[in-house]
């Protein structure tokens, strides 16, 4: 019988060939397997025990972490890996633990970084307000102010990943009102753009000079031409906002949510709503039901009980 890191091995090849995983899907369930493997040293399928298990998330919810303790929701990621592994042994008819035997760790409700129109307003103006501030600002400030509005305008149009937005590149089709971008789990979906982010992205590539690949760049500091990273727009919006007197905490994924909180509000449906953020599962895109919950709130106050004295 084959021993459980060759399983692996096959498993991870399976993840990545098969099923068509991303590299970093695949790095990750390395990683947390691996992990699991080292701590237990358990090498044959028919040793893996539901004691095993639980003395593994014994051992994870003792290590560090940012709030003292790893957080259930990162020892839910090591589960998962654990459990899609166990389906794959099951699918190979290999005797080991039921993955139906893994339950995950109860997490609580997710806190959606939400900000009120006029902040958002306030965000989206923010690039050119700082350039006016400036006053006499240099050609490069301008085309940098440019750049950073195009960023802001796209991810709220789009509800992009910030990987998503990073990924992009300059040849967009500005003549179109959509384009098709390749997310979680290699998934392509398509994404729309409104006029005010076609109007920023045109007038940006419009005053670039350079002939980079990438859409989004960065300027001065040797970073001149070069494709900006996740954390450096993380840094522009978090810029932004600051200018823009909004105390809480904005990231690209705070623009993501008020696209989606933006649509619900406006009468879009649960489903489309999911199929424009490219979530793979609608429970994911059920964090958002407090927008609808409102709705309803607001429906059963101006319609119910109107014949009672």
């Amino acid at each position: 019988m084959q021993d459980l890191k060759s399983l692996k091995t096959q498993f991870l090849e399976y993840l990545e060939i098969e099923k068509g995983r991303s590299v970093k899907t695949v790095e990750n369930y390395d990683h947390y397997l691996k992990e699991f493997l080292m701590q237990t040293k358990v090498a044959a399928p028919g040793k893996l025990t539901e004691t095993v298990v639980r003395e593994f998330r014994m051992w994870l919810n003792r290590q560090p972490g940012t709030a003292g303790t790893m957080k259930k929701k990162t020892q839910n990621y090591y589960l998962i890996a654990l459990r899609a592994f166990l389906k794959y042994l099951r699918k190979l008819g290999i005797e080991s633990l039921s993955p139906e035997k893994i339950e995950l760790a109860k997490v609580g409700g997710r806190d959606l970084d939400l900000i009120t129109a006029d902040e958002l307003n306030r965000l989206m103006t923010a690039p050119a307000e700082a350039l006016a501030k400036a006053g006499g600002a240099s050609a490069n400030d301008t085309l940098q102010m440019l750049r950073d509005k195009a960023i802001l305008e796209l991810l709220f149009s789009t509800g992009l990943r910030v990987s998503e937005l990073c990924s992009l590149n300059a040849d967009i089709d500005l003549t179109r009102d959509e384009f098709s971008v390749r997310g979680k789990g290699d998934k392509v979906r398509v994404v729309f753009l409104s006029k005010g982010a076609k109007a920023a992205i045109a007038e940006y590539i419009k005053k670039r000079g350079d002939m980079g690949e990438a859409l989004f760049v960065g300027y001065g500091m040797g970073q001149d031409s070069a494709r900006l990273t996740s954390r450096s727009i993380e840094r522009i919006v978090k810029q932004y906002a600051v200018k823009a007197g909004i105390t809480r905490k904005v990231t690209p994924h705070t623009l993501r949510h008020s696209f989606a909180t933006d649509l619900l509000e406006n009468g879009a449906d649960l489903r489309s709503v999911q199929a424009l953020l490219g979530h793979a599962n609608i429970a994911t895109t059920q964090v958002y039901t407090h927008v609808t919950d409102k709705h309803l709130r607001e429906v059963h106050k101006a319609f119910h009980g109107k014949r009672r004295s």
